[in-house]
């Protein structure tokens, strides 16, 4: 073949690959819009339900199940006695919570233990799903329902089965030691078992706590973080929680449950021998799981998202810590799809291996691939004089034009639901970050996922380090 053929090759390639390029980004953008759509229903039928419900009334009437919290901790030193207290201050009728000290080699134990005036106790176990070593169990002399759990390290997976081990309850709420729960957070995710006795897992809103006025873990005063990257990420969360998993539900096909703020029946939970290990997503793994037990059992169940329990959480506000999250959780997502993949378009599985599994396959996972690869062949094509000035036009609106119509969608949903930002300023501000995550940070985030599938491919299994600066608890509006 002569150079001028295979120029000609090249260059059909380039023109068809573009194509098939602004097909993704129609699909990915499309889907989204469908999922945004079906979320701002979703909303106000819930909406409607709610404004029905006192939860004073609920917990007065309702006869609410006891409720286990496990919450593991490693190194959490800075915030493990906020976020405690966040959690004695639930309104709840009955509920333990079991913090899982996962060898932390900083003093998180020695602050409980000062902070809670912690003693050694007994309890037995009631499960035996296999964990590393349990080193010592506390219980607090002034709040009895507080245990910790001391144990060698063995990672997040290990320190939630450790706390399942010693779970008493029907069901048992999985999140991380450095969130913090709203007062009426567990009364308003139980609702999911309550009103549908299938339902085996929910999942509630995770938003950034960065920024905001803390006190006695309580977020007294909800503002947005003065940090560039972490005002970004709560637009994400915006659109992540409110339009995506909003939507997901509305089609009964939740595939992801956020690790930091989870409420699962414990029975199922142990009959699938609990988290994985070997896996850096062990919180989607789980909830992936669980539809396939459910299905391969034939087993009726409901996996739901419930949009207004909310738990606060600490944002990255540095790009190498947030970099190497997104890694982790592509590593993640990869894991247990690929685990799971006999689900993918395979009828036996409903909706979620028709909808929800080829959705996360073909546009979370490979989406990284073919945008970073679209990116490059855009650009070559203006240097080549292969850009008409119609393919100009479509790359950019579907590529930029439509992602920042669906973040001011997400603003939209925020606003017309729950107002957690009041100030028309934050309204703005957030209005502006739509527009400012498009040019830099996605690009940013795409790579980020790329190196995620990448490091996966290499075989790496790390977490990487997060770190943590603690609540605000006082200071001046920013």
């Amino acid at each position: 073949m002569t150079g001028g053929a295979l120029a000609d090759l090249g260059l059909a390639f380039l023109d068809g690959f573009n194509v098939v390029v602004i097909g993704y980004f129609v699909l990915l953008n499309g889907t989204y819009l469908w999922m945004t759509l079906l979320a701002f229903g979703a909303l106000r039928r819930y909406a409607l339900r709610m404004s029905s419900v006192d939860p004073d009334e609920l917990m007065a009437t309702a006869g609410l199940p006891p409720v286990t919290l496990i919450a593991p901790a490693y190194n959490e030193e800075p915030t493990c006695v906020e976020s405690t207290r966040s959690l004695l201050t639930l309104r709840y009728p009955s509920y333990d919570i079991l913090v899982v000290n996962d060898g932390s080699s900083d003093g998180t134990l020695q602050r409980m233990v000062d902070a809670f005036e912690l003693e050694p106790a007994a309890r037995a176990p009631v499960a035996q799903i296999g964990t590393a070593t349990v080193r010592g169990i506390y219980r607090s002399t002034v709040h009895p329902n507080l245990w910790v759990i001391d144990k060698e390290n063995g990672g997040k997976a290990d320190a939630l089965n450790t706390g399942i081990n010693y779970c008493r309850h029907p069901l048992f709420c999985a999140m991380d030691a450095d969130s913090l729960l709203e007062p009426e957070a567990l009364t308003r995710i139980v609702r999911a078992f309550l009103e549908d006795a299938t339902t085996v897992a929910a999942g509630g809103v995770i938003r950034i706590v960065n920024g905001c006025k803390v006190r006695s873990g309580i977020v007294e005063e909800v503002r947005l973080p003065r940090n560039l990257l972490a005002r970004i990420q709560v637009l994400e969360y915006l659109r992540s929680f409110l339009s995506g998993r909003m939507g997901w539900d509305a089609l009964d096909a939740t595939l992801i449950i956020s690790g930091a703020f989870g409420m699962f029946s414990r029975r199922h939970v142990v009959e699938i021998g609990g988290y994985l290990h070997d896996t850096v997503g062990e919180d989607m793994e789980l909830v992936v799981r669980l539809h396939r037990h459910c299905r391969e059992n034939g087993e009726k169940y409901r996996v739901a998202f419930v949009p207004d329990p909310v738990a606060w959480t600490e944002c990255p506000e540095d790009l190498g810590v947030l970099g190497r999250q997104r890694d982790r959780w592509q590593r993640g997502l990869v894991e247990s799809l690929w685990r799971n993949r006999v689900m993918i378009f395979n009828p036996k599985y409903g909706r979620i291996g028709m909808l929800a599994a080829p959705y996360y396959f073909f546009l979370e996972v490979l989406g990284p691939v073919i945008e970073s690869l679209g990116y490059l062949t855009f650009v070559a094509a203006l240097l080549l004089g292969r850009a008409s000035t119609p393919y100009v036009l479509a790359f950019l609106a579907v590529a930029f034009a439509l992602g920042i119509s669906l973040s001011f969608a997400a603003v939209g949903l925020e606003e017309l639901s729950f107002r957690r930002y009041p100030k028309m300023r934050d309204l703005a501000t957030l209005l502006v970050m739509a527009v400012v995550e498009n040019v830099g940070y996605r690009q940013l985030s795409i790579w980020w996922r790329l190196r995620g599938m990448i490091s996966k491919l290499r075989g790496a299994s790390a977490w990487g380090v997060m770190e943590r600066k603690g609540f605000a608890t006082d200071g001046d509006d920013p």
